[in-house]
């Protein structure tokens, strides 16, 4: 854990005001917990922020935790299970597996108070997130802040694929061909060129993975597959969503089974596929967040690098990792891009509710909200009108792919329409469907209905 004190000191009485009235009052305290950020200047754009509000406040001490990314949830559970909840918390994983069935058990406070007068900052399917079900009142509400969101890319090493031969012109747009390209095009020739056993894809795979199941509902995507209607209730029983699904599957592990990803993928944690594409062990990978490329572009300005590695990292970013979105659906159209919006909370329990409705308040105004997102070098996009805008979003193409992504519309999660799909991404039903396939030897057909048959047992309303 990582606390950071309070960035300014309490406020300073003259003497004979203290020798008249006592004591001072006891400074108020507002206890804030945060995911620590991927990069710097988030943390940094964070602090600036919470200096604000107590300059502000002067009589508010912000008491900020931070944690890892993994720690946040279980250390969150324990704190609400000890009735001691923190007054505001954010973690980037909170919208994938607990802020709607925290919403439905009526953990959470209603912000609707906060949220409502700003409603026409927001950009289409983002503030919506948050407007989460609660079984305690029977109604939705705002339980929720969204700060950020992000979406599937492709990265892939340019000089990679020039080395084994081909253009950037050269990748098909039509999805059946711009899987081929890679896995029988590029992968054969890739070896040849370098003598080395380079797999053209980072395929996403393991059970322990977000990005495994991310990846595999782009796919599904792909195939236009709904698993709910908008209230939530399951349409699994369809005929044409298990043909979808069985279509999906079969893409998702064609590549493994055809030795065009890595042996090891079925067992990748989330930073897995970066290291493999970073050692150029792969020559693409999908990823939910362009922090693939971003991580060379932290590298090129990080000064305990020499000057050497910081050049390296600089035409990393620059020229020879190209961010893409993915080939056009089977049927021909465009794809249509799932977002994940990143949620913070302000918990029913909290002792300091109102004042944690200020803070929540305050660092969404722009000011703040778009240092904090800007902060973390494209890896997430606003969820504001006036963040998207931002020329920041121009400035190299890697931004620009994602704005372009964004810019063509998206979708939301089956989650934000029934939480219960939280724990179905939990228990990653669909790695573990690849998994039937790719080591158990399960025919497709037979895995997809052992998925639905799961799907039904745990979202059925």
């Amino acid at each position: 854990m990582r606390v950071v004190k309070s960035l300014i000191a309490p406020t300073l009485f003259a003497l004979g005001l203290l020798a008249s009235a006592g004591p001072a009052a006891a400074q108020e305290k507002l206890t804030v917990w945060w995911v620590k950020g991927f990069y710097k200047a988030e943390d940094e754009a964070l602090f600036a922020a919470i200096k604000k509000f107590e300059d502000k406040n002067k009589n508010v001490k912000i008491e900020l935790s931070q944690y890892p990314i993994q720690d946040m949830i279980p250390k969150t559970v324990s704190a609400l299970d000890s009735g001691s909840p923190p007054d505001v918390a954010y973690a980037d994983v909170y919208d994938f597996q607990v802020t709607g069935k925290w919403a439905y058990d009526g953990k959470l406070e209603d912000i609707g108070s906060v949220l409502t007068p700003m409603k026409d900052r927001f950009a289409p399917n983002t503030l919506e997130t948050t407007f989460l079900y609660n079984e305690q009142t029977k109604k939705k509400a705002y339980y929720a802040f969204p700060i950020k969101q992000q979406t599937m890319h492709i990265e892939y090493w340019n000089d990679m694929l020039t080395e084994a031969g081909f253009k950037e012109s050269d990748i098909p747009t039509t999805w059946k061909d711009y899987w081929s390209f890679w896995c029988e095009k590029v992968q054969p020739a890739s070896r040849k060129a370098s003598g080395k056993r380079t797999f053209a894809i980072g395929q996403p795979m393991g059970v322990d993975s977000s990005d495994s199941f991310y990846s595999f509902l782009t796919f599904m995507d792909a195939y236009n597959v709904k698993l709910v209607d908008d209230n939530g209730k399951l349409l699994v029983d369809d005929p044409k969503v298990r043909a979808g699904l069985i279509s999906a599957v079969t893409d998702y592990t064609k590549p493994y089974l055809t030795g065009c990803t890595p042996p090891s993928s079925t067992s990748w944690k989330d930073p897995d596929n970066n290291v493999a594409f970073h050692n150029k062990t792969t020559v693409m990978t999908h990823n939910a967040t362009i922090s693939i490329a971003a991580k060379w572009l932290d590298d090129s300005n990080n000064a305990t690098l020499t000057p050497e590695q910081r050049e390296e990292a600089r035409k990393n970013y620059t020229e020879r990792i190209h961010t893409a979105g993915f080939p056009n659906k089977p049927d021909g159209s465009k794809m249509v891009y799932r977002t994940a919006v990143k949620t913070g909370v302000v918990f029913k329990d909290a002792k300091n509710k109102a004042r944690a409705k200020e803070f929540v308040a305050f660092l969404m105004q722009e000011e703040n909200l778009t240092p904090y997102v800007e902060g973390s070098l494209g890896r997430w996009f606003p969820v504001t009108k006036a963040g998207q805008a931002s020329e920041f979003w121009k400035a190299d193409r890697h931004r620009l792919s994602v704005f372009n992504q964004y810019a063509a519309g998206t979708v939301t999660f089956e989650f934000t329409k029934n939480y219960k799909f939280t724990v179905l991404n939990n228990e990653n039903v669909w790695a573990k469907a690849m998994s039937r396939v790719v080591t158990d030897k399960v025919p497709v057909d037979k895995a997809v209905d052992e998925m639905i048959a799961r799907i039904k047992t745990v979202a059925a309303q």
